[in-house]
């Protein structure tokens, strides 16, 4: 979890815990209503953190998955230029055993 959205996490918690005390210490209501309330409070920033949870997946999702694409493609690249490089490589040795065959049959002689 991101920094800020730890910062609001916690500040929404705090929030919601002041604002109910507030709302105990000064209610007209009968306790039923009250109580009432507060769970209303309660589902409503259940249903709040729910959503913020659900967009940060997504969004690590989102991320994660890119990346994963980055890397498969530089994977491929990495492939790509190893097998140009192998060709090279043999084609150099190649030539440079004909040379030697070539010196040798000379001295052969």
């Amino acid at each position: 979890m991101s920094n800020n959205a730890g910062n609001t996490l916690i500040a929404l918690v705090g929030g919601i815990a002041i604002g109910a005390g507030i709302g105990i210490l000064f209610a007209p209501a009968k306790g039923e209503k009250t109580r009432e309330k507060l769970k209303d409070g309660y589902n409503d920033a259940k249903k709040e953190l729910d959503h913020k949870y659900e967009g940060l997946t997504s969004d690590m999702k989102k991320k994660l998955s890119a990346a994963k694409l980055d890397l498969e493609e530089t994977y491929v690249d990495i492939l790509s230029d190893m097998s140009l490089k192998k060709d090279d490589v043999i084609s150099f040795l190649e030539t440079k055993l004909k040379e030697l065959k070539e010196q040798n049959s000379i001295l052969q002689k």
